[in-house]
């Protein structure tokens, strides 16, 4: 009996037990679109959040103050200090001291009330300069950003995230139209382009929704008393991805030099970058990936036990058969492969339905779980790959089984 001929006969004896075969094939399918989701949503996720983080800013180092001590002794969380000033920002700005820092924003946040009209929104409000829109890599949708005139005449302008302008003005041109903010009237002078929401970013947890005034005006409105020369953060933009660790370095140096202190231990300060922030979730997404994808394969565990299973069964009910082809000059191997091509079959057939129905769900849950979903096509071609090897590597114990059966033994059996 040739190759031909003998995938003829397995494919005849799989089509001869539709419904066994069917249910043999629906775990393997199973099995095979429950890797390709789980390690597709994985995968979407370290991509979704590594263009979030991308969108906070290019290059981007944020320092936040240390934290505080209460007189009875309560110590408050980092960023609680007002260790950081307009004066540190603007030291580390020097060409000279920072050759390795592109540009640097200081920026001070509160939450406030802003009103329009009839319309009210509790934001995040933001005072900063101009070199904030190019450190945090944003655009503007319409009008302009602050200008260095905005901040040496406190000049009482706003510029507004796109889903605070949405929810303060709906469909209305916010730019012109006075918002108040905290009771201070302000003019509407921009609007930034969307980004998108991040779950990762240090400043505010949406940067769509916030609303950014000048830093002098930040201070003589939202804030007094000595706190006014203090920032909750300054923003820092490497020259470029390569002298990130660089400019870290040079920060580090010139602030701990700025506040006098000679032991890095004892900083009063911390500086992240978004590479970090990046490096944690990337990990924990991995991390979830691998356990989502071993349960997963749990089940295709079961999908090749079962496959065993159904050859175990069909090796039993065709003994005679078995012994009828040896008895007509069938040697072992034939035997052997006749089997492993009918589990091979089943493989193959569980693992082309379950690539097909992985890639489906790849395409319609993210509608339904707010999730992305990445398949590539090596997985799905090396997931069709494994189902095969599935239905060969369980497939061999029955096949040898039918093999080794005497011809005169399986002639007798009824």
């Amino acid at each position: 009996m040739n190759l031909v001929e003998t995938f003829r006969t397995g494919l005849d004896a799989v089509l001869s037990h539709r419904l066994r075969s069917s249910l043999t094939v629906l775990g393997i399918m199973i099995g095979i679109s429950a890797v390709i989701l789980t390690v597709g949503l994985g995968e979407g996720a370290q991509a979704q959040v590594g263009s979030e983080i991308s969108a906070l800013g290019a290059n981007l180092l944020t320092v936040t103050p240390g934290s505080t001590t209460s007189t009875s002794g309560i110590r408050g969380g980092f960023g609680t200090a007002s260790t950081l000033t307009v004066g540190d920002a603007a030291a580390l700005a020097s060409k000279v001291v920072a050759p390795d820092i592109g540009a640097v924003a200081p920026a001070t946040s509160t939450t406030a009330s802003l009103v329009a009209g009839t319309s009210n929104w509790t934001t995040t409000v933001v005072g900063t300069d101009p070199s904030w829109l190019t450190v945090r890599g944003r655009t503007m949708t319409e009008g302009r950003f602050i200008v260095s005139h905005d901040l040496a005449t406190r000049a009482e302008v706003v510029v507004l995230g796109a889903t605070t302008a949405q929810e303060l003005f709906s469909f209305r041109d916010p730019v012109g139209q006075t918002v108040d903010i905290a009771g201070q009237p302000m003019l509407v002078i921009g609007v930034l382009n969307t980004v998108g929401s991040s779950s990762s970013s240090s400043t505010v947890a949406n940067p769509d929704d916030q609303a950014i005034v000048p830093l002098t005006t930040a201070a003589a409105l939202l804030t007094s008393g000595a706190d006014r020369n203090s920032v909750s953060s300054i923003l820092i933009q490497a020259t470029s991805s390569s002298t990130l660790s660089a400019a870290y370095q040079e920060a580090n140096a010139e602030l701990l030099s700025l506040h006098g202190i000679t032991t890095a231990t004892d900083a009063d300060f911390t500086i992240t970058s978004e590479a970090q922030v990046l490096a944690a979730d990337t990990a924990v997404d991995r991390t979830l990936t691998v356990l989502l994808g071993g349960i997963a394969a749990i089940s295709l565990l079961v999908g090749g036990i079962g496959v065993m299973n159904i050859m175990l069964v069909s090796v039993t009910e065709r003994i005679r058969e078995i012994g009828l082809r040896k008895a007509l000059g069938a040697t072992p191997r034939v035997i052997r492969r006749q089997f492993l091509v009918e589990a091979s079959v089943l493989g193959t057939v569980g693992g082309v339905l379950g690539a097909l129905l992985g890639i489906i769900g790849a395409e319609v849950l993210p509608h339904l779980i707010s999730d992305p979903i990445t398949v590539s096509p090596v997985a799905a071609i090396g997931a069709i790959a494994v189902a095969i090897l599935i239905g060969i590597i369980f497939g061999v114990y029955p096949a040898s089984r039918a093999a080794k059966l005497p011809p005169i033994d399986a002639l007798r059996s009824e």
